[in-house]
């Protein structure tokens, strides 16, 4: 019964186990991970930044036996980035990107210029807008036996599939994340890695089939800004295999099918290798931010258009909402196949990834990424990844880190390009 309960528990904080021991029964556990290195992207300067392999956070987690097979248990993970002190990632480069604004010529240059800078303000937040505290988890439940039932924030069931299937497990310039985004960039999200306001139901067997049940109302998601929010996965983790099949699906603010997202892969181990694939398939017709970014016309640029009269400020309006409407939305889907080979005290790890862009635009992407980890202790390790994206049309993909979006390549269609080093210690 306690395997089955630790089993129910396990799945609910993705990397957050490897970052500190098992729980022990009626305890509380400080725990986290730092990490920092220095990352070369072709278009941008070498910079120090903060979560390349794991994104560096501190977090509490603890649980109370309360005796017949149930267990309170809460966790509480606070985003760190260790280049500045603070807890909201900016883009890993501060090129332009143009995709969201395609099709705008119509607007005067220095109101397509106003246009870009509000949809990608220099030195704005790439992640963690809200600047919340708490921002990876704020969760508690109660493991019964029967399952785990959890009430918070909590990464998705689409998402632990998609991470348990990515090569790099989500983290360097070579994670499958780099590419899976939408055209748009980081403000199209390709997928819901974390929900909030969301009640959770697992289950973990002992013959290694799991599952889980997500579902959360009106300020969910990410951002909280869905109406609605559901996600279901089935899993199995045993004799090796590590592979699920996994579902989100959103509603916009107004209650229309916002991002959908389905997950299909994972990794089988032998001996001293581990074999990685999975399949994403993201479509989006109404994107949640669609209401912020024509909010943000008319508190920010429409005041700057009043001299020029009602009749041609409504015509430069009609410019941006039709075209940001169509730019804002995705349909792709990508492939993910790779391996890590351990040797010695280290290991290699190599993938190749596809996004296939189903949309008129066509802007396939497809990465390559090489990457080694020396561990000098079971906490401490170095890593050096080397990856290369192959945009084509109007993609603009560059490599990502565990902590931040990659930003964008100067031009549509140039080569993303990037290598880093970096030090990660658990604790």
């Amino acid at each position: 019964m306690n395997k089955f309960l630790l089993a129910a528990l396990a799945g609910t904080c993705l990397s957050t186990c490897l970052a500190a021991p098992a729980l022990a029964q009626s305890s509380v556990q400080i725990y986290g991970i730092a990490d920092a290195g220095v990352m070369w992207q072709r278009g941008s300067r070498v910079k120090v930044i903060s979560g390349g392999a794991d994104g560096s956070r501190l977090g509490f987690k603890g649980s109370e036996d309360l005796g017949r097979g149930l267990k309170a248990i809460f966790n509480l993970e606070a985003r760190i980035e260790l280049d500045n002190g603070t807890q909201v990632p900016t883009l890993v480069n501060e090129n332009q990107g143009y995709y969201l604004t395609r099709n705008m010529g119509a607007l005067p240059p220095p109101v397509l210029a106003a246009v870009r800078q509000a949809l990608q303000p220099p030195g704005g937040p790439a992640v963690n807008p809200e600047r919340a505290l708490f921002d990876r988890t704020a969760m508690v439940g109660m493991v019964t036996p029967l399952g785990a039932v959890l009430l918070g924030r909590m990464y998705t069931p689409g998402y632990e599939v998609f991470a348990a299937a990515d090569t790099f497990e989500v983290g360097t310039g070579g994670t499958w994340g780099s590419i899976t985004g939408g055209t748009g960039g980081f403000t199209v999200l390709g997928a819901d890695i974390r929900s909030q306001r969301a009640l959770q139901y697992r289950i973990a067997l002992p013959s290694g089939l799991g599952g889980s049940v997500m579902v959360a109302g009106k300020g969910s998601g990410y951002l909280g800004l869905y109406n609605t929010f559901w996600g279901a996965a089935l899993t199995y983790k045993a004799r090796g295999w590590d592979i699920g099949i996994g579902h989100n699906h959103a509603y916009d603010p107004a209650g229309r099918p916002s991002l959908r997202t389905t997950t299909v892969g994972g990794s089988y181990a032998w001996g001293q290798w581990k074999f990685f694939a999975g399949w994403h398939d993201q479509y989006d017709r109404n994107a949640s931010l669609l209401p912020t970014y024509i909010a943000g016309w008319d508190a920010q640029i429409a005041p700057q258009l009043a001299p020029l009269g009602a009749a041609t400020a409504t015509a430069l309006r009609t410019v941006f909402v039709n075209n940001i409407t169509i730019n804002s939305r995705q349909d792709a889907f990508s492939v993910q196949a790779g391996l890590q080979y351990r040797i010695g005290a280290g290991r290699i790890l190599a993938s190749v990834a596809h996004q296939h862009d189903r949309t008129s635009s066509e802007s396939d992407a497809t990465l390559f990424a090489l990457g080694y980890n020396y561990f000098l202790s079971k906490r401490t390790d170095l890593y050096a990844v080397a990856s290369f994206i192959r945009n084509d049309n109007e993609a603009q993909y560059s490599p990502a880190t565990a902590g931040a979006p990659g930003g964008f390549t100067k031009a549509p269609g140039d080569d993303g390009r990037a290598f880093q080093l970096g030090v990660r210690h658990r604790f």
